[in-house]
């Protein structure tokens, strides 16, 4: 009955970002038509302004309400309350962003399934922007070395499934990120002082669909791994052509997308563009500065194929919740909380995830993760016919702790380890070899040091990664 409820909700999604969209443009319609009577002044603005002078300041005013530290991965929002770790430079009318996250670790994970491997797991972002056309203008690249640093087929995660390398689907392996995680371009400008709106898109991007992906997560940032939960939440995180239009007030943005939902091949250094019959919608609500929730729901084309080789579409939904809290001395305090939905025909299978990170005066960073997703013996590739369509209830926790050296310039070094526990059903004990194997990851870590205010200043209103 909940699961029916909840279905029945979720697929409203869309057509309600559309409502939403459309309903925000016909307020401005009429915000317009009335005039600004009823609405408060910003701070500063001239009364006695002309027409062109004052649709910029209305335009300025209402991008500066928009925090630098909102935007996460795609067009997603985070809390307002998030730190910015980047390098910040400035090119004639151009801000520049670089930021990054590089681990370098030896993972072992347990069981008779389990791997270990040492090797790389890393990303890195550059960002340029500048106001034209009465808004900002923001181009994005983002791009990982994964390919041959962790191999084609990815590193250990015990009960991770999702993707294929060499013809055959991958299982209790994370895949690598390709070369090219994103490649995007987006445009913002506002429509009066409470309304704007928001083009992005490019060959390869995030669509309006889950929270913030995980490797742009506070909550996930100190710990390489991927969570098992992945294709459940947040794996169209890179889709090979992407198109998302979007109207933003102070608090809320409605959104929608059409894209490419298939999942990339294993050569991770191209462009795998196709059709972008996708689409999906999604409506983010920030009630205070600590706090962004959002749901969505999309239609995957063509997103998996069975054992035969025939592809089939998933519906995917999601809603989740993020809480950002920041502390004295550079510390902060993250918790993503998500919940998803995969359909696929007839049959669903929900997702849970927690992950939460505790960094205290940026140096000591305590983290953890749990979660649970149903996965079906074919998910699972666990090769006995019999147990292709049975549905396991599988559970993943692991504790983290990390230690970064404050050098004092634009990188932080840090060391850091994490312990994982899964719990495998009694059914599946004799494949796994054991109920409740243990994981273990030792890193070294770099990722550039948090951005001053100064340096936050020049992005501002501009949005963030």
């Amino acid at each position: 009955m909940t699961r029916r409820v909840l279905r029945s909700f979720f697929a409203r999604i869309p057509p309600l970002a559309l409502v939403v969209t459309v309903g925000l443009l016909s307020a401005e319609a009429g915000y317009s038509q009335s005039g600004s009577t009823g609405h408060k002044m910003e701070p500063g603005m001239d009364m006695e302004m002309g027409g062109k002078d004052k649709a910029d300041k209305m335009d300025k005013g209402l991008l500066a309400q928009i925090s630098p530290s909102r935007e996460g991965s795609g067009t997603s929002w985070m809390p307002d309350e998030s730190p910015m770790y980047g390098i910040h430079a400035k090119y004639n009318e151009w801000d520049l962003m670089f930021h990054g996250n590089l681990f370098v670790q030896s993972i072992n994970e347990g069981s008779k399934r389990g791997d270990e491997q040492f090797g790389s797991i890393n990303w890195i972002m550059a960002m340029a922007k500048t106001e034209t056309a009465g808004g900002n203008l923001n181009l994005r690249l983002m791009m990982s070395a994964e390919n041959w640093t962790v191999g084609k087929c990815g590193y250990p995660d015990l009960l991770q499934t999702g993707e294929s390398c060499n013809g055959k689907a991958l299982h209790d392996d994370q895949h690598p990120h390709d070369l090219f995680m994103e490649l995007a371009a987006s445009f913002q400008r506002a429509i009066n002082q409470d309304v704007g709106f928001e083009i992005y898109g490019g060959p390869a991007g995030e669509p309006a669909l889950g929270p913030v992906a995980f490797p742009h997560r506070l909550s996930a940032f100190p710990g390489p791994q991927g969570p098992i939960s992945h294709h459940w939440l947040d794996a169209t995180h890179i889709s090979f052509g992407v198109a998302t239009v979007g109207v933003f007030t102070k608090n809320w943005k409605s959104e929608l997308s059409l894209f490419n939902g298939r999942e990339p091949d294993d050569n991770r250094t191209d462009f795998d563009l196709k059709p972008m019959d996708s689409y999906s919608g999604r409506i983010s609500y920030l009630p205070n500065k600590n706090w962004a929730l959002q749901i969505s729901g999309g239609h995957l084309t063509e997103a998996e194929e069975d054992k035969a080789g025939k592809a089939f579409d998933v519906v995917r939904y999601t809603g989740s919740g993020m809480y950002h809290m920041k502390l004295e001395g550079d510390g902060i305090w993250a918790t993503t909380l998500v919940y998803g939905v995969n359909k696929e025909g007839d049959e669903s299978s929900p997702a849970a995830l927690f992950e939460s990170s505790l960094t205290i005066q940026n140096r000591y960073i305590l983290s953890t993760r749990v979660e649970n997703v149903e996965k079906t013996g074919r998910d699972l590739v666990l090769e006995v016919p019999a147990l292709d369509t049975k549905r396991y209830s599988l559970s993943k926790y692991s504790l983290g702790y990390m230690y970064q050296f404050l050098s004092g310039n634009q990188w932080t070094p840090g060391i850091g380890f994490s312990v994982s526990s899964t719990a495998i059903p009694s059914d599946l004990v004799g494949i796994y070899g054991e109920k409740n194997p243990v994981g273990f990851v030792v890193f070294a870590s770099l990722r550039p040091a948090p951005m001053k205010m100064e340096g936050m200043g020049a992005m501002h209103g501009m949005g963030d990664m």
